[in-house]
């Protein structure tokens, strides 16, 4: 992750924590069934032209350019080979300006192709980068479900491929109405491979939505450990604040403060501090 993603990961973090979002309740936030019936019948809000055109907004006018023209190029392409090389450019074009949506889409589309577990795995990271940025539920859900799909067709191929199960299990707790099924594949995971960052980070969010911020902090001890981040600082430190460990808090804030050098959320922290320190 670039240090764009880790501050946008963060102010969302930041948002989420004010109450808008990140506690809300882990189950019932997705009908599957409900959302299977969308996919069924043709409504799902989202598509590789609707990710396309929400993402074009506001980048630089050459660049739209340049992947209209690529998307044209798509839709007369008469060849297997000569739609993969285009897909791949897009995702190139995609992934320089950090739009992780339609680029997911791409990564399917390649992956349909020729069933490769690799490009199936590439594009559920991709949807699941997306959506975590991403406050629109209408956008979200479906995305999730994307997500879900293509982490199932890396598994149904490569049934032991961790990546692809913390990616499956984190999409479950994340989106479904069955987290306790993601939270199953997740400790397989962690199990299997103590040090799997994303496992431990997943796990970590799942306790802080279910108010275990005992569980919380042990997960993101790990994490800071393994790889130190604003995003990971920010969840240590407000699971520190709920259990009243002020100091500590603190002094994860600090840390995170360090590390995001943005400015919004440094004033967010500034005031943090300045509370616990009262």
């Amino acid at each position: 992750m670039n240090q764009k993603q880790k501050q946008i990961g963060i102010i969302a973090a930041v948002v989420i924590l004010m109450g808008i979002l990140f506690f809300q309740p882990i189950k019932g936030l997705i009908n599957e069934q409900e959302e299977t019936e969308r996919e069924s019948d043709g409504s799902m809000l989202v598509t590789f032209q609707s990710e396309s055109q929400r993402a074009k907004q506001g980048l630089n006018p050459a660049i739209i350019q340049e992947i209209t023209d690529l998307e044209a190029s798509l839709a007369t392409a008469e060849t297997d080979e000569e739609k993969e090389a285009i897909l791949k450019q897009l995702v190139e074009k995609w992934d320089s300006v950090n739009k992780h949506s339609p680029m997911g889409f791409a990564y399917e589309e390649i992956a349909r192709m020729n069933n490769d577990p690799q490009y199936w795995l590439a594009a559920g990271d991709a949807y699941r980068t997306a959506y975590g940025a991403i406050q629109d539920t209408s956008i979200v859900f479906p995305l999730n479900s994307l997500a879900i799909h293509a982490y199932e067709q890396v598994l149904s191929q490569e049934a032991d491929n961790i990546h692809a199960k913390a990616g499956l299990g984190a999409a479950y707790v994340s989106g479904t109405s069955n987290p306790m099924g993601g939270i199953a594949l997740l400790q397989e995971v962690v199990q299997a491979d103590p040090d799997h960052l994303d496992a431990n980070k997943s796990l970590g969010l799942f306790s802080m939505q279910s108010r275990q911020f005992d569980k919380a902090i042990e997960r993101f001890q790990k994490v800071v450990s393994l790889s130190p981040d604003a995003e990971s600082y920010f969840y240590l430190a407000t699971s520190y604040e709920n259990i009243g460990l002020k100091g500590e808090a603190i002094a994860a804030f600090e840390q995170s403060k360090a590390l995001a050098a943005d400015p919004t959320l440094n004033q967010f922290i500034d005031r943090k501090i300045e509370e616990l320190s009262k």
